[in-house]
């Protein structure tokens, strides 16, 4: 089936895509909006830019909307976005976990487009999803947090077996969502079996502002996949 998928650049919509494209499926376009507010309801926002480098990598072309991130007002620019490839693919790739407010949404813009909606980690176990993401060999940054637990500290980091053990501890003591879900932090892939090239952050800032924080990503570029 021709897809086209909603990209972040964080770990569920990528991994979500990975699935699709190991069934069978191909992927002709990746869908990314930019919201202007930090706090929009819909769309991720911390270094968004850098999904232009992802489709690169995968040598995926990509699409792009812009949105003011007000709730509800922003279903409408999605809305345009998806519909501008609604005549071109046969369904639409999420990465959905648990949200029903975004997947019921986009099931909403899609049927009425006349759209599938691909939601493969829809209720997949935290656990299950991140032992399946490192396995995979995805290389996930973690680049902002919003939840008590999870400090300045974390900012940065890309998360391995090491520190997903220390993420499950802190989870389950603080009670936070393990795959973030709930806002708890946002991701991005920095390598996964797909990409032609690796993300490598050459440079970058934190910004911290008292329970929460962003690693703002100031350059980055491809490179080599054995550049480590």
């Amino acid at each position: 089936m021709k897809l086209a998928a909603l990209v972040s650049g964080g770990k569920d919509s990528v991994f979500a895509l990975y699935r699709v494209v190991k069934a069978g499926n191909s992927v002709a376009y990746l869908l990314n909006m930019l919201p202007e507010r930090e706090d929009s309801w819909m769309f991720h926002h911390p270094n968004v830019a850098l999904v232009e480098l992802q489709a690169k990598a995968l040598g995926i072309p990509l699409i792009r909307g812009t949105t003011r991130g007000e709730k509800e007002a922003e279903l409408a620019d999605l809305r345009r976005l998806i519909a501008s490839v609604a005549d071109e693919v046969e369904g639409i790739v999420t990465g959905a976990l648990a949200s029903n407010y975004q997947r019921e949404r986009i099931e909403r813009i899609c049927s009425e487009l006349g759209l599938e909606v691909h939601s493969p980690l829809w209720g997949i176990e935290p656990e299950k999803y991140w032992d399946e993401l490192l396995a995979s060999g995805f290389e996930v940054m973690i680049t902002a947090v919003a939840a008590e637990g999870l400090g300045e500290e974390w900012l940065g980091i890309v998360v391995t077996r090491e520190k997903l053990a220390e993420l499950k501890r802190l989870a389950k003591r603080y009670r936070f969502h393990l795959g973030f879900e709930g806002g708890e932090a946002e991701t991005l892939v920095l390598d996964m079996p797909l990409f032609k090239q690796r993300i490598v952050v050459k440079r970058a800032g934190k910004l911290w502002r008292g329970n929460s924080g962003v690693y703002i990503i100031e350059e980055a570029e491809l490179a080599p996949k054995e550049e480590r």
